[in-house]
Parts: C-alpha cells; structure tokens; sequence
C-alpha cells in the first residue's frame, strides 16, 4: 500500500478552465501539488475549488487547459478513468453503499469469488488487511450504514488506499467529525504524507488548514489568485484577505440588542434523541446558541421544535400559547421555522431553481391569488430576497444545485424570509461555508434578532457559538448540562460542560 518516494510525481494543472451554461466556474487555474505535501485549496464557497476536484476526478471534462500527473497527460471520461490513473477524491457526500457491508464497500466491483460465488473468508480477510493500521476496530462484516460518519470515511479512505492511489483528494472531510475523529484523520493524512502521495486538502477551517498543510492555493471567482508555500510565514489575517479581498476584523460583528418577552418556552421537552426532558427558553430580540459535540441530542431537539418528530412529554409554548407540533406544517404557521443541518438532503430542492426554492415555502399563503398574479409575486420577492441577502446567482431560474453551500444556505434563509417568523431555528447554518459567507450570514442573524426574532443557533464551532450568541445552552448525551451568559463564555468551561 506504501507508495515510495521516488516513484511519486507532482500534480500539475495548467491553464484549467470549465463552462457551465451561463456560468464560467473555472479559467485558467495553474499551480502544482508536490509530492510529500499536503495542500490546501482555499477560497469562497463557488470560487471554484469542488469544481476542480470533480475534473480531478473525472466527473467533469475541462473546457480548457491540461492536467499532468508527473510526465503523463490525464485525460478522463468518466471516474473509473481517474480511479485506474490512480487519483481517489474523498467527496463530503461519500460513494459509499449503507445496505451492503464494509467489506463488501471495500472491494466492490472485485469481489473474491469461487466457481461465481462470492468467497467470504477471503473477503473478509482481504477487508481486514486494508483496515489495518487505519480503522482496525471496525468489523468487516457490519452493515456500513450502521458504522459513524467518521468510520464511513476511513471505509473510504481504505478503499482509496486499496487502490494504491497515489493522489488523494479530500473534501472538507472534518464538517461532520468529532474532534477525536478529527485527530485520527490529521495522523492518517500525515501518514500520506509521509508516504509521498499527492494529498489535496479542501477546507473552510482555518485551524485546520494551519495544523496540516504545507501549502495553501487561493481560488477567487473561479480564478487562480496566489499560492503561499511556506505556512510558517503566513498569518490566519493574510488567508482570509487573499480569499475574500478584503479585511474582515471581527467576522461575528456581535451587536448588544433590547430583548423582549420569552418567545417560546420549553418545558420537560421528551423524545428521540433526548435522554432527559429539555427545559429552556429564548426571548424575542435573543440569539440563543446551542452547543455540543456530535451525538449530544442538539439536531434532534431541533427536529422536536420544528414538528419534524413528535415528543413523548412536555410542552412548547409561542409568546405564553401552548402548541401543538404534530407537523412541520403545525410549526410553520405558528412561525417557528428551521434551517436543516443537511441542506443538500432536507433544505433546497436541487433541480429546481433559485425563485423557487427561495417561493415553495410562501406558495400556500399566495394559492388564493390569480395565477397570474402569484406568478408576479414570486418573480418580485424572489429578486428581492436574492438582494436582501446577497445570493450569488447568475438569475434566479438557475437551478439551486449549481450554487455554493453558502449561497444556497443564504436561498433557504430567502425562503425563511418570505413568511411571518417569530422563532428561526438554524442548525449548523455555516457548514461547509467560506468565511465571507459566514460573515454575511452572522450579519443575518444578527438584524433578524434586531429585529424582534427569536434565534436559536445550533453549532459544533465553539468559536461560533461564543461569538454570536447572547446566552449558551450545552448539551452533552442527549441532556442539557448547562447554561451559560454571554459575559462568562470560556472555551474551557462550556468544554467541560460538553464532556460526558
């Protein structure tokens, strides 16, 4: 599986460029990956960087330029053609087959087989030795869907190495990790490293990128705009304003506000997910940010407000009125809305376009208009949500799947906007987001919160949460550990909270 120093050879791209109709993702991108190097593409979500691991690996064609991998011209057709070159990209959404076993994942498409018949001794035994070294608690014959999202990606990571890639390509492998997943990631890439494969690193997490990387290539609108190859010269305020093109001094830009009444109340709150009733509430005017580490119950407190899953006790109350949440259309209409945490699976509908991912959450209200006029509606308050927020698009009909993660959060946040909202619940609302866009969405939630909102914040970025929240709730296996002001926010203690 070792792939020797002298056999390993650069990555170069040169002159890449890709046309979508009426979007130019890419022009001209040149830079090279060395061998032995982990290196890092940086830049704002649609500055080009997915767009140019999906060339790497041979599910988009260039319209322009070349790709060498030492002295050899890749050209691909399809993924197969970039997998036989030996190039393994690690998607954020992994091609991985939950109903079928890790080691059937692990060797899918060349099964051992005798007289026709798959050999499961020797499967498993083949399956073992590619999880050696890498994930050797997992057991080869586990349905895969059953395994955590950070023991999914090793199964990907050992498929890569199966295959003895000598390029691989991660992208943001850690927006779903915990920190002790994380850690074992950071020694496996190390460990690539060390083996002198190419490794191509994308991720928006600064602390990340410093930790690993060697070297650092910056995307801007689809275009090239510089490399910085020593780390140990480069600040975190350099990064951020070669990749937005501008200072951004305090990305939370936390404002104090007047707070009014308790907007929604929750008592002895009870359901999947929850180890112990949940009790809290958030005023009008509030950000309330919620923390903890992944398995701590915050998503599934979220699909409870919203009407996503039913509780077994308690009560939810809206501005002193107990509701009834047997729906997601019970929490709507009483203005209490949710931002998913998947927003590719639960927020926008991916075939269609931006006005109507941004208009499918009013339709309702406007049914009762001529279709004429609810034509024009939709047409007016889309273009004034795009403006609103920001939303990079070319027009509103293109379809929401060409956008960033950040703009097509920003198109969900539309959505939001277009109905009476008292409560928003946004759960991991900057995932996977560069950090200009993280910046605008803060901006967001702050003047909504301005503006009367109750805001509830659910977020793994410590950080994060402590810089835009006025109060904190933690959550630590289901439960609510504890709840901490704003004037007293320590990293360390709201950590220790998150503990079990």
């Amino acid at each position: 599986m070792n792939t020797p120093h002298a056999t390993a050879s650069a990555l170069r791209f040169t002159g890449i460029g890709k046309q979508f109709p009426g979007v130019r993702a890419l022009s001209g991108i040149t830079f090279e990956v060395r061998p032995g190097q982990v290196h890092a593409l940086m830049g704002e979500n649609g500055a080009g960087k997915s767009t140019l691991l999906k060339i790497l690996g041979g599910a988009y064609t260039p319209s322009d330029g070349e790709l060498r991998l030492g002295e050899q011209v890749l050209s691909f057709k399809s993924a197969a053609d970039s997998i036989a070159s030996g190039i393994a990209v690690i998607h954020q959404e992994l091609h991985l087959v939950p109903d079928m076993s890790v080691a059937e994942n692990l060797l899918l498409g060349h099964l051992p087989n005798r007289f026709g018949i798959v050999d499961r001794r020797a499967l498993h035994r083949r399956a073992r030795a590619l999880l050696k070294g890498l994930a050797e608690e997992i057991d080869p014959s586990m349905r895969l869907g059953e395994l955590s999202l950070g023991q999914r990606q090793l199964v990907e990571i050992a498929k890569a190495l199966s295959r003895d890639a000598r390029v691989i390509a991660f992208d943001e492998p850690t927006s779903s990790l915990s920190t002790r997943e994380i850690d074992r990631l950071m020694g496996i890439i190390g460990r690539l490293r060390d083996e002198g494969r190419v490794v191509l690193y994308v991720s928006h997490r600064m602390e990340e990128i410093f930790r690993i990387c060697d070297a650092v290539t910056v995307f801007k609108d689809g275009r090239f705009v510089c490399t910085f190859d020593d780390m140990s010269q480069l600040s975190h305020d350099q990064l951020v304003t070669s990749m937005v093109g501008r200072d951004i001094e305090d990305i939370y830009d936390y404002r104090e506000r007047p707070q009014g009444e308790v907007a929604l109340n929750v008592q002895g709150l009870l359901g999947p997910g929850l180890a112990k009733p949940a009790s809290f509430n958030v005023r009008h005017g509030e950000v309330l940010g919620f923390f903890g580490l992944v398995g701590a119950g915050r998503t599934e407190l979220l699909r409870l407000l919203s009407g996503l899953a039913n509780h077994q006790a308690g009560q939810v109350s809206l501005d002193g009125q107990p509701l009834k949440l047997h729906s997601p259309r019970d929490a709507i209409d009483a203005g209490i809305l949710l931002c998913p945490e998947d927003r590719k699976k639960e927020g926008i509908v991916p075939q269609a376009s931006v006005a109507e991912n941004i208009n499918i959450g009013a339709r309702p209200a406007h049914a009762r208009f001529g279709c004429l006029l609810r034509r024009l509606w939709e047409r007016n308050n889309a273009e004034k949500q795009i403006r609103a927020l920001n939303v990079k698009t070319p027009s509103a009909d293109q379809a929401i799947l060409y956008l960033s993660g950040g703009n097509q959060q920003k198109a969900i946040l539309g959505r939001w906007l277009s109905l009476p909202m008292k409560v928003l619940l946004l759960d991991e609302p900057t995932r996977g987001i560069d950090i200009g866009a993280k910046s605008e969405i803060y901006q967001i939630i702050h003047r909504l919160a301005a503006d009367g909102v109750a805001v509830i914040v659910v977020s793994s970025d410590l950080m994060e949460v402590i810089g835009i929240s006025d109060r904190i709730v933690v959550m630590c296996e289901g439960a609510i550990t504890g709840e901490v002001p704003r004037a007293h926010a320590e990293e360390s203690r709201l950590l220790q909270l998150a503990l079990p």
